[in-house]
């Protein structure tokens, strides 16, 4: 089996920017979690903002490296491939915040914690995934992880399903019913988006095994 530990030098530039990003989408989740539980704190849309920013420069410089590098740790399009998927995953994270803030009363009482919590182990086993992907010492830790994102990704549709069941039902109002599908369905885009890496980062170790 040819170990990825031969492609990833000591240092590598790509798995630092890849881990650095990793990192950015696993703070600007904690964030939007942040944000639904304390709505009334404006400062941590501000800083979801920022952490969104951040992820945008970090794939710029992924971008910029790639023109620069003759050869490269893993092939480019699979660099691209993963930054892209990790790009996506703040910027899913801030249109969510900014629709829960807009949302105000019609999310009042409604309890997120469940899917909080999807997102949080979601966004956990990303960087997870991709800081193993530097030290592959053992394939079956990331498929693991891999299974585990798998796995929280098909708890979410479930957990989605019954909500829309419950919107449907016709005890709520018809203005918060549609609000609160859009925010449902927002947070299920963020695991969503963070399988979507999962399921790259597979790809990229099934073909280097």
């Amino acid at each position: 089996m040819f170990s990825l530990q031969q492609l990833f030098g000591k240092g590598d530039k790509f798995q630092a920017l890849l881990e650095a990003s990793a990192e950015e989408a696993h703070e600007s989740v904690r964030l939007v979690i942040e944000v639904i539980k304390s709505p009334q704190d404006t400062r941590k849309l501000d800083e979801l903002v920022l952490a969104r920013r951040k992820e945008k420069k970090i794939s710029e410089q992924i971008s910029e490296q790639l023109v620069k590098t003759i050869v490269t740790s893993l092939e480019r399009e699979d660099i691209e491939a993963l930054a892209r998927r990790l790009y996506k995953i703040p910027k899913s994270a801030e249109k969510l915040a900014e629709r829960f803030l807009l949302a105000g009363k019609h999310v009042e009482g409604v309890d997120f914690s469940e899917q909080a919590d999807m997102m949080e182990k979601a966004t956990e086993a990303v960087l997870l995934m991709v800081k193993q992907l530097h030290a592959m010492e053992d394939l079956e830790r990331i498929k693991g992880l891999n299974d585990k994102l798998q796995y929280v990704e098909g708890e979410a549709d479930e957990v989605m399903n019954d909500l829309l069941r419950d919107l449907y039902s016709g005890k709520h109002d018809a203005l918060r019913a549609m609000v609160l599908r859009d925010i449902y369905e927002l947070i299920e885009k963020v695991v969503d988006r963070c399988r979507d890496v999962g399921n790259v980062v597979m790809y990229i170790v099934l073909k280097n095994s």
